[in-house]
């Protein structure tokens, strides 16, 4: 029996998005972008992977530099 890999997204527009793949990738990666197009501006975000006790791993919004 094969054990599928859970990817859970935190924050920003993918919040609460889980994404199940068949098998645990080689090499996961460090960092996802989400770009949004609607009819403004296109918007960017950046998720980080972090390792989360409960999933085993978990990609969270990076926090904006502009905003400090």
């Amino acid at each position: 029996m094969t054990k599928s890999y859970v990817v859970r997204y935190v924050g920003g527009p993918l919040d609460g998005r889980v994404d199940t793949l068949p098998d645990l990738p080689d090499e996961p990666r460090s960092t996802v972008t989400h770009v949004h197009l609607h009819e403004g501006p296109k918007i960017v975000h950046h998720y980080d992977l972090c390792y989360a006790v409960e999933y085993g791993c978990e990609y969270r919004l990076r926090a904006d530099a502009d905003a400090e």
